[in-house]
């Protein structure tokens, strides 16, 4: 089972399971000739790997990324780049009892109509979390290229639970505080809220509860005209890629949903020339009109479900048996995804907006 993606000349492909041996990705499309800084790639790829400070899954996993191919003493070789991530740290004894038990919030069932059963159940197999990890690898690559054009993503946790940070300034921001905020475990614009947040999270844990939030993208640099009206635009390719992380349930671009109670005077962002460059006073429209990029800071808002997996008693079926039973989940599972799926949101972005430059 692979899950692929491919738009203009760049395309790549995730494999493998939660509790398989290892997971990847092979990406095709990347030129020869860019210079990538693996040390780089190691700490974009750590943020996304657990943490021993309570708020993350104990399971632990590094994420080294193995780079078996179309990569030669750090320079990309414009063959096809495969990265393979073990697994080291699997107890699948844990899902043998709920093997055949939907399990609310997961694709179980659907997973088992859609695979005939015969998906991996097994910490969710390839609808897991864990698949984000290669994701993620690819996304820090793209991170690298689109530096070197002048391009820079960064996100932050808009919320957590009723915790809410600052937002970015959707016509100020700058490239330093971007860089700043998504170096943070807890990316944030305000760290006052760093223990606010921690405590919602050990709130949960100990009401053996999940709790989700809103994570905040932005990015600089895109030039203005790119992208496309109607089905292949900015925002659909955008859209597509972060809804390949499996927590995520909404999007916004810009002022997003609030547009909905503005007059047109409210919400039209109005131009002006700034040193012979046409900006908008004010970023309603996120950076994107028609599809196509205007040359203001990108700006969009993704919302994260809680943990579907909680130890609370929960009423299920069986879909084998066709039996309603009663399910309590044992495992190791994150309290709160969000902090963890920063990078991810961000790697979405990246490869989304790289494949309309290469």
């Amino acid at each position: 089972m692979a899950s692929e993606f491919k738009a203009g000349n760049l395309s790549f492909s995730i494999f493998g399971e939660s509790h398989g041996k290892a997971i990847g990705v092979v990406i095709q499309g990347i030129p020869g000739g860019i210079t990538l800084d693996f040390d780089k790639i190691l700490e974009y790829t750590a943020r996304r790997a657990p943490k021993a400070d309570g708020t993350s899954t104990a399971r632990s996993e590094t994420d080294f990324p193995h780079i078996v191919s179309g990569v030669v003493d750090n320079v990309t070789t414009g063959t096809p780049i495969c990265c393979v991530i073990c697994n080291k740290d699997q107890r699948s004894n844990d899902y043998k009892s709920v093997s055949h038990l939907a399990r609310p919030g997961h694709a179980d069932y659907t997973g088992y109509i859609r695979y005939n059963g015969a998906n991996d159940l097994r910490g969710g197999g390839h609808f897991s979390g864990r698949i984000t990890a290669p994701l993620v690898f690819a996304g820090a690559v793209a991170d690298q290229i689109l530096l070197q054009k002048g391009i820079v993503t960064g996100a932050h946790i808009k919320a957590i639970g009723e915790v809410k940070d600052q937002s970015f300034d959707p016509v100020n921001v700058d490239k330093e505080q971007l860089l700043r905020v998504r170096s943070r475990y807890l990316p944030l614009i305000d760290t006052a809220n760093d223990q606010l947040m921690r405590n919602v999270i050990t709130g949960a844990f100990n009401n053996l509860d999940s709790v989700g939030g809103i994570i905040e993208c932005c990015t600089l640099g895109m030039p203005v005209g790119v992208g496309s009206p109607m089905f292949d635009g900015l925002e659909n390719r955008i859209s597509q890629l972060v809804f390949g992380v499996p927590a995520v349930k909404g999007i916004e671009f810009g002022v997003g949903f609030e547009a909905a109670a503005l007059f047109g005077s409210e919400n039209n962002d109005e131009f002006y020339i700034d040193h012979k460059e046409i900006k908008t006073r004010t970023n309603n429209h996120g950076g994107i009109l028609g599809g196509i990029s205007s040359g203001m800071p990108i700006i969009l808002r993704v919302a994260i479900k809680p943990t579907p997996s909680i130890s609370r008693p929960q009423n299920t079926v069986d879909y084998t048996t066709m039996t309603e039973e009663v399910l309590q989940i044992k495992g190791r599972h994150d309290p709160c995804i969000v902090p963890r799926a920063v990078p991810c949101i961000e790697s979405a972005v990246n490869l989304a907006l790289l494949s309309f430059l290469i």
